[in-house]
């Protein structure tokens, strides 16, 4: 298996297998929403597209944020704590200002793409293996198209977990991964963090630093309408 990172989405990395990495926070979101037991999360790029999909679908709620803030309107925000309970829905309709874009990128890319966090690690890694991909590309959210520290520091958990010929975006992700002493400390080095500081969401930092703590790995399975479904 030969692993690739890219650091920004514009980094059009093209391999048969993508995993997406918004880990402050769409992808965590996303990670917890399949494992309390949503039956799909629809990824939208923008606030309308959102509203029309919710809209379509019936039994839906609407998650998402716009500069950590979440949208008028909208029943959730982008913090993964609002779902761990019971599902509101059958459906989660969600828009974020960097993940969901990088997904609908991805799903345009890669025949399978898997959507990574901290708190799947593991068993995200066990479903790349089991895939008999021979490359993979670990694609970072980053914020507003420029490198993220926090996403960066997943991907070199990830990359390492990988195993396999890393490629030198790879081993510069590994050892900046290394350079950290927590997984806290490596998310909270970001800008995201601070952002998130900001808007009075600190705990969020501590949810999303958790490792393998659940055994979902979502996935991409098609579009509808404009739309990415994960299941």
């Amino acid at each position: 298996m030969r692993v690739h990172v890219a650091f920004t989405p514009s980094e059009e990395i093209l391999a048969p297998l993508g995993i997406v990495i918004d880990v402050l926070r769409a992808t965590s979101t996303i990670t917890q929403a399949i494992a309390s037991g949503y039956e799909r999360v629809l990824c939208c790029a923008e606030v309308h597209e959102a509203r029309a999909a919710a809209a379509a679908t019936g039994d839906a709620v609407l998650g998402g944020e716009r500069d950590a803030v979440r949208i008028d309107g909208f029943d959730f925000g982008n913090s993964p704590r609002e779902f761990t309970g019971r599902p509101a829905a059958g459906t989660l309709v969600l828009t974020t200002t960097n993940g969901t874009r990088l997904l609908l990128a991805a799903a345009a890319r890669s025949d399978t793409v898997l959507v990574g966090s901290l708190l799947n690690l593991g068993a995200l890694v066990a479903e790349a293996h089991a895939s008999g991909a021979e490359d993979v590309a670990v694609l970072c959210a980053g914020v507003l198209g420029e490198l993220a520290l926090d996403d960066a520091y997943v991907a070199g958990r990830i990359a390492e977990s990988l195993g396999g010929e890393a490629t030198d975006s790879a081993a510069a992700a590994i050892r900046l991964a290394r350079s950290f002493s927590s997984h806290e400390e490596g998310l909270s080095s970001s800008q995201s963090a601070r952002n998130l500081l900001e808007a009075g969401l600190e705990e969020d930092l501590a949810f999303c630093a958790r490792e393998s703590v659940l055994e979902v790995v979502p996935r991409f399975s098609r579009m509808v309408g404009t739309a990415a479904e994960v299941r």
